[in-house]
């Protein structure tokens, strides 16, 4: 993982200088500077022979998890604005104590991060034992505490789980 970052400052200092240097005969727009940050990873890519190739196949996994949490941050947003817009009340509070896969600080303090960044829920506290994540969230309905339970663990988690192994 710290690989994997180490490659992607350089490609982008490297995409910066060469653009503020004037050495790249294009104009400096978004769509050239993704295409050439792209060709320059994929140049480190193939420096990849000498060490752990690994973390390139986290590459797709990391784009989907990024997906899965903008999906969430928008429904969470649509949610939360719809409730508030609307006359009618649509929460219904509870806390949860979802049990943790993750053992590592940096795995649980993801998870937790990732929680909290979604309007709805809240990461209030971890146990002592560090196997259980207790969150607030805003809307539960007919008590359907399993379910939010899962979709946390099952699209959250599992996903900070595959980028972090």
């Amino acid at each position: 993982m710290r690989l994997f970052a180490l490659h992607s400052a350089i490609a982008f200092v490297v995409i910066y200088l060469l653009f503020k240097q004037g050495y790249v005969p294009m104009p400096y727009t978004a769509t050239n500077a993704i295409w050439l940050y792209g060709m320059l990873f994929f140049c480190l890519w193939l420096s990849t022979y000498f060490y752990r190739k690994t973390y390139f196949a986290k590459l797709p996994k990391f784009f989907v998890f990024v997906f899965v949490f903008i999906r969430y941050l928008l429904v969470a947003n649509i949610k939360v604005a719809y409730d508030i817009v609307t006359p009618h009340y649509y929460m219904r509070p509870t806390i949860l104590a979802i049990p943790l896969k993750a053992k590592t600080d940096l795995e649980i303090t993801l998870l937790a991060n990732i929680i909290t960044l979604t309007p709805g829920t809240l990461s209030i506290d971890v146990s002592k034992d560090r196997k259980v994540l207790y969150v607030h969230a805003l809307y539960v309905k007919n008590n359907d505490v399993d379910r939010i339970k899962r979709s946390i663990q099952n699209n959250i988690e599992r996903r900070i789980l595959e980028l972090t192994a």
